[in-house]
């Protein structure tokens, strides 16, 4: 048998030590560490569910106003909360969530930077079950931040509809730092704080901006009468269809389904042809507010 040269020898014998160490390592890193059953967070966005007001009602369009339910693409949160009943007052309950804030813009803000915006279907937020102050929950608190969909727009030239489609980036926040975000292919530079209302619409031909009125956006909380939410916020309140228990002995993952109502959550005051969205033709966004949320497990 041929002996290989001694610098050869030390050379391979490295070469193998390095594989087992890479393989070592590999396998630390690919091995999760398992923090036991969850508590985990899902969006539906449902335009058949019941359209309500500020205070959980059935709620209708008033007169000449337009409205149409979007086609959600992405909905992100700020702040979620678990309460036990109809009295806990917001920051009494298990708060689970709240999103990192910034002062760059002047005032708080929701930093936008920092936020995750999902679509349908898809976890919003989730956490060790552990970590969960046992009790009984009948009452879910969501702000909601910023919602990005599409909606159907009518622009008329010379005397020709033409009904297309455009990508709406809403920010219903209290309150949001902007750097520069995407819409769909356009990106809007800002590099400040924007209230709640705050819109920019992409079309095939351009992007526009605009601010709904102070105070327009829809929060629906059905318990406003004995656990108010303060004005301008979008902390939207829903009722588990039974209690959620959590006892500290959960041996596998609650899933949470967070319903909202986009029923025709897109409102707009008409200037134009009724039932079209025409902002060309000076239709004004007057609401963006998501209209119920209803929680199952």
């Amino acid at each position: 048998m041929k002996v290989l040269p001694c610098k050869i020898r030390i050379f391979v014998s490295l070469i193998v030590l390095f594989g087992l160490i890479s393989s070592c390592r590999k396998d630390e890193v690919d091995t999760p560490v398992s923090d036991g059953p969850r508590l985990v967070f899902r969006f539906v966005f449902d335009s058949t569910q019941v359209r309500l007001d500020n205070l959980g009602n059935p709620a209708t369009l008033p007169a000449n106003h337009g409205a149409q339910s979007p086609r959600f693409n992405k909905m992100s949160a700020h702040y979620i909360e678990m309460t036990p009943n109809q009295f806990t007052q917001i920051g009494q309950g298990a708060v689970l969530y709240h999103a990192p804030e910034t002062s760059q813009g002047g005032s708080l803000a929701i930093d936008f930077n920092k936020s995750n915006p999902v679509g349908n279907g898809q976890t919003f937020y989730s956490m060790p079950l552990k970590d969960v102050p046992a009790g009984n929950y009948e009452w879910l608190r969501i702000s909601l931040a910023y919602q990005n969909y599409d909606i159907n727009f009518r622009y008329s030239l010379n005397g020709t509809n033409f009904d297309l489609n455009g990508t709406l980036a809403s920010f219903i926040g209290y309150n949001t730092f902007l750097n520069t975000f995407r819409i769909k292919d356009s990106t809007v530079t800002v590099n400040a704080n924007k209230l709640q209302g705050y819109w920019a619409f992409e079309t095939p031909y351009t992007v526009s901006q605009g601010q709904a009125p102070v105070g327009a956006t829809t929060v629906p909380n059905p318990i406003f009468a004995t656990s108010p939410v303060p004005q301008g916020s979008c902390l939207v309140t829903g009722s588990f269809l039974s209690p959620l228990v959590i006892t500290g002995n959960e041996t596998s993952d609650i899933v949470v389904t967070v319903s909202l109502s986009t029923n025709n959550s897109f409102e707009w005051i008409e200037n134009s042809t009724p039932g079209y969205f025409e902002p060309a033709a000076g239709d004004q966004v007057v609401d963006m507010g998501i209209r119920g949320m209803v929680v199952s497990y």
